[in-house]
């Protein structure tokens, strides 16, 4: 960056910190805000509410899709111009989400609010990076995740308050003053970030892979919530993995490879993109599974059942306050090994619930279970990354927010099918959503120890 750029953008330091902050709290009180309100929805649309895992699989699938190109088209079109389109679009998909008279609607309008969120958080943090000399972009970027842990906070406890007081329609109606506020401050206060030559994009590459991560996530959110035929269904996976075959292929041969081959070389890297697909299958579908046990299965209203959350929130806050010492002192392998056992152990609980349960005890298993989710992925983040670094580092950061995107929507995708097989198992029990439901985090549970064996492969004293 020339001497004469860095002070043209020098005075909208500050501003421009408050606005990535704004597109980090609205992303954060989305995602936190939906999930107690899907039971209201499923309700008012006519639907089952254990069959409404396609309104979140549609959101996270379309970020993962376009996560991979933010920052080619961020070079292409300027990080002012695509800040702006993305808060936009963000505000457009929430508007018609609240206006949705179908399922079917709703998930498209999720997938329009997808592509806003996935040019968002990145080409918001790109800016940031841009503006800020390195020693201080750390310090940026702590100051800009604050308002994403008020998002997480605010969001159960407001979607249960708006759910009962007005409708579900308000959890995305008080998206637009604060998007479109957004967008003002982001022609006022965000530097020009003038286009440059972006590289070579890898469309084949691009192609495959998209393809392969749609085709595999549509298979299983078909055997769930689509209502998709089994012949189908098989159809899909197959052809989904002979794309991402294929692209691997592709990226072996190409010079200017989506992400070169060369990343995984890195070990760290390999094991944490790994551990994260995993772990993150049933951690992911755990915020889509908590809210319908405390609604459908224990027939707690939205507002109680958004009060319960806070105590994942507020455990998951305490536990990054001690994330890094904790590693520090026992190593990763130990800690994400055993986290992996703990979260594992935190998640069959939830299958043992009852009616008539205290609820100072469900109000400890939510405060326990956020401590060892936030745990789990401070860990795993932080080895992955770890030993990345100049080139690597930005591509290596892409393709970790692209798999943990992926990882959600998969999770919830099969927490989908779970709750359908289950559900039609026990068809005839007059209590068929409390059991489907309970054996649901018991299968949940078992798949999060799958991540044990590949966290088993980290050394012992890895660094």
């Amino acid at each position: 960056m020339s001497t004469d750029n860095a002070a043209h953008i020098a005075p909208h330091k500050e501003p421009l910190l408050w606005l990535v902050a704004i597109a980090f709290f609205l992303q954060a009180l989305d995602s936190t805000i939906l999930n107690i309100a899907l039971p209201a929805m499923a309700r008012s649309l006519g639907e089952s509410p254990l069959k409404m895992q396609s309104v979140i699989v549609a959101y996270s699938l379309t970020t993962a899709l376009l996560i991979p190109a933010s920052g080619w088209v961020a070079d292409r079109f300027g990080t002012k111009r695509v800040f702006s389109w993305a808060i936009a679009l963000f505000v457009l998909g929430s508007v018609l989400c609240a206006l949705s008279p179908s399922l079917q609607f709703l998930i498209a309008a999720r997938v329009v609010q997808g592509v806003g969120g996935a040019m968002m958080l990145p080409v918001g943090r790109l800016a940031v990076l841009r503006s800020h000399p390195k020693g201080d972009f750390i310090r940026a970027m702590s100051f800009i995740a604050i308002p994403g842990q008020v998002g997480s906070l605010l969001g159960p406890t407001l979607g249960g308050w708006l759910v009962e007081v007005a409708s579900w329609s308000w959890i995305f109606w008080i998206n637009v003053p604060v998007g479109i506020f957004g967008v003002f401050a982001t022609m006022r206060w965000m530097p020009t970030g003038d286009a440059i030559a972006p590289r070579k994009f890898d469309l084949v590459g691009y192609a495959l892979l998209s393809f392969g991560m749609v085709a595999i996530s549509v298979a299983l959110d078909g055997m769930g919530g689509m209502g998709l035929g089994a012949a189908v269904v098989i159809v899909l996976m197959v052809f989904g993995l002979a794309s991402l075959a294929s692209y691997w292929m592709h990226a072996l041969r190409v010079p200017e490879p989506l992400f070169a081959p060369v990343l995984f070389r890195v070990r760290s890297l390999r094991i944490g993109l790994l551990g994260n697909l995993f772990a993150r299958f049933a951690s992911g579908a755990a915020p889509f599974l908590i809210p319908l046990l405390l609604q459908v299965g224990l027939g707690l209203a939205p507002m109680n059942a958004g009060m319960m959350m806070l105590a994942a929130v507020l455990g998951s806050m305490l536990v990054k306050r001690i994330a890094v010492q904790t590693v520090q002192r026992y190593g990763y392998r130990y800690v994400l090994q055993v986290n992996s056992v703990g979260l594992a152990m935190m998640l069959a609980t939830f299958g043992f619930t009852s009616v008539g349960q205290p609820q100072w005890l469900l109000l400890l298993q939510l405060f326990i279970f956020g401590g060892f989710n936030s745990m789990q992925f401070s860990a795993m983040n932080s080895v992955t990354l770890k030993d990345l670094d100049g080139e690597f580092a930005s591509s290596g950061n892409t393709l970790l927010s692209m798999v943990q995107m992926l990882a959600m929507g998969i999770g919830v995708a099969l927490a989908g099918a779970l709750l359908t097989g289950f559900t039609e198992m026990w068809q005839a029990s007059p209590h068929k959503s409390l059991q489907a439901i309970h054996a649901t985090f018991w299968a949940i549970a078992l798949m999060t120890l799958a991540a044990t064996m590949v966290f088993s492969q980290l050394d012992k004293d890895e660094p």
